[in-house]
């Protein structure tokens, strides 16, 4: 109980922050010669390309987001959850005309950054985890790696190098301890998820660093795009090097023969040689291996779908869909719908060095990004106008992040999993298995009938909602300092990000007042907590 108690002191702390004048939220202090400035020369490029497409399809865009509908996007979008309490009343308390510039600085400066792109970046590199069990051996070290890179802001050309490049000496522990207690940094997982296989990973690189659905052409000539089936096993040959020692699956040793570097088309006689996929032929003289020159040509600033794939798939992170929808699927047959903008953009990207956070700033700093989701015009109606935000659906990881924030749930798997401690029963790991795989299209604006039925019937939430197992209501309930307004009013803060509406506020105050359907007011704030949670302005990102 005195364990409890604390923690309920603690919440109660969190709670009463920016009630008045004086605010205890520490917030992480701007980097030291961090500046907008140049990124907001480039969100006013995209807003400009942006509104042209707007005045060509007479299309008449929303208003911008008010503070409460851009910070939890923000929030989600950066941090991979919905901000807290005490973060939304400081916020909307702030009336500097730069705070939201100052809230990306800060997210951006912030560890919760770091996490939220390391689950984007692991659920893309390292998608058989989802799925395999064993697979989720290969996450700790692959994390860990991700961390780094993140941490460091490592340029993205750099940071893709550095993967396409990984050294192979033969000795699985660089990659993976199948005990799950290693703790190095390495992305050799992706190679051992894909089992060493040319042709997996050439159709892995070829979507992820180029946005080419190159598999199409594995088996056969691609149906309407222009690449061979010649051509994608020449991709593949990059990789022909690379063979498994033992028959372990992912937990095999790899080795690299870097002499070799031509694959038979299977079930012909033909033989191909690496090869670009531009035609041209590499010169393999004074070069360390086929894996880096293929590194060399992907990542160079001429190369015609590197930086465009990159900025592609940020701006697909934030908006929901791509400049060109597929994010993996950048083809004359399928044109970006604002081609001037993703030339550009992309431009920008390469001048800035690879800078991922530099991007991140100008795709957020524009008008377009802080649009609200709230439809006043069918006009509006086309996704890839963005003439308002899109409605994305959140990923299961970002359900969970948000539902312990508004909870108060402590999760440690995150630090364990940084130790390479594998916990496939914990809340956090149950809750993620239910989901996985199930949110491919960001723009979908239901969750699954799955999503909906853990989140409604898991008990996780039905011990959350409940004043035992939730320090946020336990903490509203019994704080002295709220009346039923007050105590609404922080529920909705802990949830949806915002202040109730009149209209809201005395329908809650009086169904709380009464006692609900039970005659108790503690079970009717539950109740509220409850459908809150379980409201699609909860579980949607908007």
């Amino acid at each position: 109980m005195a364990g409890r108690g604390v923690k309920l002191a603690v919440t109660l702390a969190g709670l009463m922050a920016c009630w008045g004048e004086l605010s205890f939220q520490l917030l992480a202090a701007e980097p030291a010669g961090a500046s907008s400035g140049d990124a907001l020369d480039v969100a006013r490029m995209i807003d400009r390309h942006i509104e042209a497409g707007h005045a060509a399809a007479g299309a008449k865009p929303a208003a911008l987001a008010d503070d409460a509908e851009f910070f939890r996007r923000i929030n989600l979008d950066l941090a991979g959850r919905i901000p807290q309490v005490a973060e939304v009343r400081e916020f909307l308390a702030d009336p500097s005309p730069d705070k939201r510039r100052r809230a990306i600085e800060r997210l951006l400066a912030s560890n919760a950054y770091v996490a939220n792109f390391v689950n984007v970046y692991r659920s893309l590199l390292l998608p058989e985890a989802d799925a395999s069990f064993e697979a989720r051996f290969l996450v700790p070290p692959f994390e860990n790696w991700l961390r780094k890179k993140l941490t460091d802001n490592t340029p993205y050309n750099e940071f893709v190098r550095e993967l396409m490049t990984v050294s192979f000496a033969g000795d699985r522990r660089q990659a993976v301890d199948p005990t799950g207690q290693a703790n190095e940094a390495s992305p050799a997982g992706f190679y051992l998820a894909k089992e060493g296989k040319p042709e997996n990973l050439a159709a892995a690189t070829a979507r992820m660093f180029l946005g080419i659905r190159l598999e199409c052409a594995q088996c056969h000539n691609h149906p309407t795009a222009h690449w061979k089936q010649e051509q994608f096993w020449s991709y593949a040959a990059f990789f022909a090097g690379l063979q498994r020692q033992g028959n372990q699956n992912i937990f095999a040793n790899l080795r690299e023969v870097q002499a070799r570097r031509e694959l038979a088309i299977p079930n012909t006689e033909t033989i191909v040689q690496a090869c670009f996929l531009d035609g041209k032929e590499p010169d393999w003289q004074g070069r360390s291996g086929p894996r880096a020159v293929l590194a060399d040509w992907m990542t160079s600033r001429d190369n015609p779908y590197f930086a465009k794939a990159a900025v592609n798939r940020m701006w697909a992170h934030f908006f929901g869909i791509g400049l060109v929808d597929p994010v993996d699927d950048l083809d004359v047959e399928n044109p970006p719908s604002h081609p001037e903008l993703l030339d550009e953009l992309a431009r920008q990207f390469i001048a800035s060095g690879y800078d991922q956070k530099f991007l991140i700033r100008a795709i957020t700093l524009s008008k377009a990004y802080q649009l609200s989701s709230i439809r006043s015009d069918t006009s509006q109606d086309d996704p890839r106008l963005f003439a308002r935000m899109n409605v994305k659906g959140m990923t299961p990881e970002q359900i969970f992040e948000s539902v312990s924030v508004a909870i108060g749930y402590r999760d440690s798997e995150p630090r364990n999993r940084q130790a390479g401690i594998i916990e496939p029963t914990s809340p956090r790991a149950e809750f993620l298995a239910r989901f996985a795989g199930s949110v491919d299209k960001k723009t979908e604006t239901q969750t699954s009938i799955l999503q909906a039925l853990a989140l409604m019937n898991g008990k996780f939430i039905a011990g959350a909602t409940s004043v035992d197992g939730s320090e946020t209501l336990a903490a509203v309930v019994d704080a002295p300092f709220m009346d039923t307004r007050d105590r609404i009013e922080t529920l909705f803060l802990a949830t949806v990000s915002r202040k109730p509406t009149p209209a809201e506020m005395q329908r809650l105050a009086g169904y709380v007042d009464s006692g609900g359907a039970a005659g108790d007011s503690r079970q009717a704030l539950s109740d509220v907590f409850w459908a809150l949670l379980n409201s699609s302005e909860f579980i949607l990102n908007h």
